[in-house]
């Protein structure tokens, strides 16, 4: 409830745990950045401020080139001309309320018409086609 207020400074996240055998970091990072709008460093779609700002948190010099390769990419790809990502090291994960974890499975009626409305999706479609 803190951090969505904005008086923080904390940018909401997730934190992803995953088998490096079935995907890999750069996968990852790739699919981050096709579901988002990675040139909106003031928020992303309805949500505006600094808390909903896109952000890569990298834990090691490694996922720090990786990043920065993933967003070169994103750039050269051409569906982007300003990229507004921030690459920011990872210090600390605090769990949001349980009341915000799986939202989308715990008020699908809810969730369905706040994505509609955002105009996420319309401009992950305009941008990458139909998935």
């Amino acid at each position: 409830d803190q951090v969505s207020s904005g008086v923080t400074g904390h940018i909401e996240s997730i934190e992803v745990k995953y088998d490096s055998d079935k995907i890999n970091y750069s996968q990852l990072l790739h699919s981050f950045l096709k579901g988002i709008d990675p040139t909106d460093g003031d928020g992303q779609f309805v949500d505006r401020g600094y808390q909903y700002s896109p952000a890569i948190f990298y834990q090691n010099i490694n996922e720090e080139n990786l990043a920065k390769e993933a967003l070169k990419q994103i750039y050269e790809e051409g569906h982007f001309t300003d990229i507004k990502v921030k690459l920011l090291p990872f210090t600390k994960f605090y769990a949001a309320e349980e009341y915000h974890q799986d939202y989308y499975k715990k008020n699908p009626i809810r969730y369905k018409y706040y994505r509609y409305r955002s105009g996420r999706d319309q401009f992950l479609e305009k941008v990458w086609g139909k998935n």
